[in-house]
C-alpha cells in the first residue's frame, strides 16, 4: 500500500513503486491507518483486525535517512526491531477501535506487541514461538494448508510454484505437541486469488483439500483415519456433483518418484495417494488399460522410449487420470532433486 507523502525521504519515485512499504518514521502513517482501522471496525463486528505484516521489503527503509533518525531515537538495532516498532503503534491504534491485533508469523521477528494474535504461514514454527511466549496463534502453514497450489502432478495441474496433495494436507495438526492448546485458536486453509481465474477455478483448489483441513481442525489427532477419510470425501464428491460444484479428482492419479541408479540408468517409483488402487503402464505412446502391465515395482525406462504413460483403476474401472510423462521430464526432475 502506498499513501501520499508517506514515504520515507530518500530514494526517488521510482523507488517507491517498485519498494513501497509505509514509513514507520513518517507520523503521517500513522494518522492515515487510525483512520482506516475506524473505518474497518465499523464495517466489520469481529474481534480482530488482521494488519498483515508478512513479506515486508525494508530496503527501502535501509537506505532512508528518515529511519535511521528513528532508530537512533528509539535504539532500533535492525530493520526487524523497525518493523516491530511500526506494529507495536499498529496495535495501539487497533485496541484504540476495540479490536485486538493480528498479524502474520513475521511479526515475531524483532519482538511481538504486548497483546498480538499470531497467523503462522511459514511452517509451524512460528506458531509455535509465538505461543511459547504466551500468545494466541492460528495455524495456518503453507505445507498444509495453503489450497491454492498444485494438488496433482505439475504436468496436468494449472501451474503453481509447489504441490500440496490431500494427504499431505491431512497430515495438518494445529495443535502442536508442547504448546498449551488453549493459545491455539485454529487453522486457515488459505486460497489467494492472485493466479486464480474464475470462481469454478477457486471451487476446484478448494475441494477437497478445505475438507481435510476442516477435518485436522475439528476432530481429535487420534480420531483421524486416512482411509476413513477418504471415504467421507467420495461421499461429498456426491453432493457436490449435485450442487454442480468443481472439485479436484487428483487424489486418483499416480505420483512419479523418479532417480538414477547405481548403473546410471532412469528409473521411476509410481505411487497412489489413496489405497486400493491399480497404476497400469506403458512404454510404447499406446494409452493403457487393464489388460496393459501392472505396476509392480520400480520401472526401469526403456532408452527409446519417449513417455512412460499411466491410469489409475480401482475394482477394474478407469478412476483417475490418464498422464503422458515425458521421459525428459522425469531426467529433468532428477537433476532438480540433485540440483
Amino acid at each position: 500500500m502506498r499513501v501520499k507523502n508517506s514515504r520515507c525521504g530518500t530514494g526517488g519515485a521510482n523507488r517507491a513503486l517498485i519498494d513501497n512499504t509505509l514509513c514507520p518514521a513518517n507520523e503521517n502513517v500513522y494518522a492515515f491507518l487510525d483512520k482506516v482501522f475506524t473505518e474497518v471496525a465499523q464495517m466489520f463486528p469481529f474481534e480482530y483486525i488482521h494488519i498483515g505484516g508478512d513479506e515486508a521489503a525494508k530496503n527501502f527503509w535501509a537506505k532512508s535517512d528518515a529511519v535511521k533518525t528513528l532508530m537512533q531515537r528509539e535504539g532500533l538495532r535492525n530493520m526487524e526491531e523497525v518493523q516491530s516498532y511500526f506494529v507495536k503503534r499498529a496495535e495501539k491504534i487497533v485496541q484504540s477501535k476495540g479490536k485486538k491485533l493480528m498479524g502474520w508469523d513475521e511479526i515475531l521477528e524483532g519482538g511481538l506487541p504486548p497483546e498480538a494474535s499470531v497467523m503462522s504461514w511459514r511452517g509451524m514454527a512460528g506458531g509455535i514461538e509465538a505461543a511459547k511466549q504466551g500468545h494466541h496463534v492460528v495455524m495456518a502453514p503453507m505445507d498444509y494448508t495453503y489450497v491454492d497450489l498444485m494438488q496433482g502432478d505439475p504436468l496436468v495441474e494449472p501451474p503453481e510454484f509447489a504441490t500440496l496433495r490431500l494427504n499431505q494436507s491431512y497430515k495438518f495438526e494445529p495443535v502442536p505437541e508442547g504448546v498449551d492448546p488453549n493459545l491455539i485458536l485454529g487453522g486457515e486453509a488459505c486460497l489467494w486469488s492472485e493466479h486464480t481465474t474464475n470462481m469454478r477455478a477457486g471451487e476446484y483448489l478448494l475441494w477437497p483439500r478445505g475438507l481435510a483441513v476442516a477435518e485436522s481442525v475439528w476432530s481429535p489427532k487420534e480420531k483421524k483415519n486416512w482411509p476413513g477419510f477418504v471415504k467421507r470425501v467420495e461421499n461429498q464428491f456426491d453432493r457436490l456433483d449435485v450442487e454442480k460444484i468443481k472439485y479436484s479428482r487428483s487424489m486418483y492419479d499416480a505420483a512419479f518418484i523418479p532417480s538414477i541408479d547405481e548403473n546410471g540408468q532412469l528409473k521411476v517409483e509410481l505411487q497412489t495417494e489413496i489405497p486400493g488402487l491399480d497404476i497400469y503402464y506403458s512404454f510404447d505412446e499406446t494409452n493403457p488399460d487393464e489388460y496393459y502391465p501392472k505396476y509392480e515395482k520400480a520401472l526401469l525406462i526403456p532408452k527409446d522410449a519417449l513417455h512412460l504413460k499411466v491410469i489409475t483403476y480401482r475394482d477394474g474401472k478407469p478412476i483417475g487420470k490418464q498422464i503422458n510423462m515425458p521421459v525428459e521430464e522425469l531426467l529433468k526432475r532428477t537433476r532438480t532433486k540433485k540440483g
